[in-house]
């Protein structure tokens, strides 16, 4: 009943730590409550990634004569869809079950507390609880929606990301409320299928935290799909109407009511640090996360905490890169492992939105960058004018790059369209190893790709414009 390492929590933080640790020489352990792989695996990226792919096809059906294809009325069978989505993500759940197995990590069943330093109690579904001790305790617990006081999910009338991907039959109407990755995710999905969206945003743009030629660009492209965006709105109250709801939204010029089928809350994350042990043992919090240091030790000696429940960006690639970074710390201190980890550099930390167009980001916006000191150059360049976006008939959207102008370093990048999630990583190790406007340009892009619009747009920002 002992281990060196214990795990609480199996999401991509959780079960990366585990496998790491085992793969370090630690006896480890890893406790769920739920299912392994965690939100992401189970309620998160990878499902919400097989309704937006649904999505996708059903609007090239839809738009096939564009590409010489006739075909018949496209039609949604929205159980089949859901059915499809669950398959994905329960095929995911079996590859960590069998990764515990292959790795000879325990899987221990049931909800985990931090009882005492090195103990930890996990209480199964029959309410049996049972400690085990260990050298080392890492906290992976994750997060969930975030609920407002005058919001709260009922799972009927106002509904979270997990009810939105379980729903029994779709809605002709819906409200989004929040227009993060999460909003505009869903709003894409739903709309795509036929549902009438509303999409309700309390600050000024959609999309908030990317570039604001960024949210822009998207707003315009939903509104040409037919999404309703107000922003600079919020919804006050939501309450029942016959079968649907009706939800009081509070603009700049007043107050309107919307009606709907349903509303999704979508304004963000709460971490779970509640009932896990961290009041008994005196682990410091602030601001509804656990406080660490670079190695994500909490400040009790031998307890650690990563992924979304610590400070930093609430993404399944950094839950997973602090895993690692954790694990191979504790492994450097017993002389298990040679190399003392590079810590991680949170100005280099990729985000990507899976909607249609797609969004990825890294690194510092324009208007950041001013705000930083720098004096920049843009490039901007769109995928009207390349050839592979012309070719697949995905034209929306652009890259946009910024460069420092005194020394040519990569500051940032941001771009909008399709499959650009899978461009952004270019940025992301050329920003790693420091490289200069000069060096991308030196370096040959394949054509025709989407991905040499990463190098038409630098060509712009320094007025060395090709293609445009």
């Amino acid at each position: 009943m002992a281990y060196d390492v214990i795990v609480i929590g199996s999401g991509p933080g959780g079960y990366v730590a585990a496998i790491r640790a085992s793969q370090l020489g630690f006896k480890t352990a890893v406790v769920e409550r739920e299912s392994l792989g965690g939100i992401c695996l189970n309620w998160g990226c990878i499902p919400t990634k097989a309704l937006l792919k649904t999505a996708q096809v059903f609007e090239y059906t839809q738009h096939s004569k564009d590409y010489g294809i006739t075909v018949g009325d496209a039609k949604v069978d929205f159980e089949a869809v859901i059915k499809r989505s669950r398959g994905v993500a329960d095929k995911m759940s079996r590859g960590v079950q069998f990764l515990m197995k292959k790795n000879k990590i325990d899987v221990l069943m049931g909800n985990g507390k931090v009882k005492s330093k090195g103990q930890v109690e996990v209480t199964d579904k029959d309410g049996k609880a049972t400690t085990y001790d260990a050298k080392h305790i890492i906290l992976a617990t994750g997060a969930r929606a975030r609920e407002l006081p005058n919001l709260k999910i009922d799972g009927k009338n106002v509904i979270g990301y997990r009810e939105a991907m379980v729903l029994p039959q779709q809605p002709k109407s819906m409200i989004v409320v929040g227009s993060g990755a999460i909003g505009v995710e869903f709003a894409y999905f739903y709309a795509t299928l036929g549902t009438k969206v509303t999409i309700v945003e309390f600050l000024p743009r959609i999309v908030p935290v990317e570039d604001e030629d960024i949210s822009k660009e998207l707003e315009k492209i939903y509104k040409k799909k037919g999404i309703d965006i107000m922003t600079n709105a919020s919804v006050e109250a939501v309450e029942a109407s016959g079968n649907g709801v009706k939800a009081k939204v509070k603009t700049a010029t007043g107050e309107i009511t919307l009606e709907a089928d349903v509303v999704l809350s979508a304004v963000g994350i709460a971490a779970n640090i509640e009932n896990i042990g961290l009041e008994g043992l005196g682990i410091k919090t602030d601001k509804g996360r656990v406080l660490v240091d670079k190695y994500y030790q909490t400040n009790i000696p031998g307890v650690y905490a990563i992924g979304d429940m610590v400070p930093g960006q609430a993404l399944a690639h950094v839950a997973s890169k602090e895993a690692i970074v954790c694990v191979e710390a504790i492994a450097y201190n017993e002389k298990k492992y040679a190399h003392k980890p590079e810590t991680i550099d949170y100005m280099n930390i990729p985000g990507c939105t899976y909607c249609a167009p797609e969004i990825a980001s890294v690194g510092y916006t324009e208007k950041a960058a001013k705000e930083a000191g720098y004096e920049v150059k843009v490039g901007k360049f769109p995928f009207s004018a390349s050839g592979k976006a012309s070719a697949a008939g995905a034209t929306e959207g652009f890259v946009k790059v910024i460069f420092d102008a005194k020394y040519g370093e990569w500051l940032g990048t941001h771009m909008i369209g399709a499959n650009v999630t899978e461009i952004i990583a270019e940025t992301v190790v050329a920003r790693k190893l420091e490289t200069t406007y000069q060096e991308v340009l030196d370096s040959i892009h394949p054509h025709p790709t989407m991905s040499e619009s990463v190098k038409d747009a630098i060509e712009v920002a320094y007025g060395e414009a090709i293609h445009l």
